[in-house]
């Protein structure tokens, strides 16, 4: 049973910081894409970064230079960085993770089978 259960939301100012984590239990394939998507009211959801099993890591433009994706293997928990936070960063922000690399693009959030329950962020 695959469990996926993010932590470290929250609200913060325009500029400020916040490091959301993802616990990752019941995965034992080698070979994995694990990202990070977001939600805000009304609009789909949104691809912000990714990693893969051999460490290649993708980023979304809007986040470039302001977001970082890292894992610690020993713990099972994916990460996101977050500095310099904007109110249009403010979504629900969700970790997933896909056996395999992605066959259509790490931000096409159709291929992900594992989908965590999401952590808020406002940036006000």
């Amino acid at each position: 049973h695959v469990q996926l259960v993010e932590s470290g939301g929250g609200s913060v100012q325009t500029g400020g910081s916040l490091t959301l984590s993802c616990a990752l239990s019941g995965y034992t394939t080698k070979t994995y894409c694990m990202g990070w998507f977001r939600q805000a009211p009304g609009r789909g959801r949104e691809g912000v970064t990714a990693i893969e099993s051999d460490g290649t890591t993708s980023l979304a433009d809007s986040v470039k230079g302001r977001f970082t994706i890292s894992q610690d293997k020993a713990k099972n928990t994916l990460y996101l960085q977050m500095n310099n936070l904007r109110p249009d960063d403010s979504a629900m922000y969700y970790c997933a993770a896909m056996p395999g690399p992605p066959d259509m693009g790490w931000a096409s959030a159709n291929e992900y089978r594992y989908w965590g329950q999401g952590t808020q962020v406002t940036v006000s």
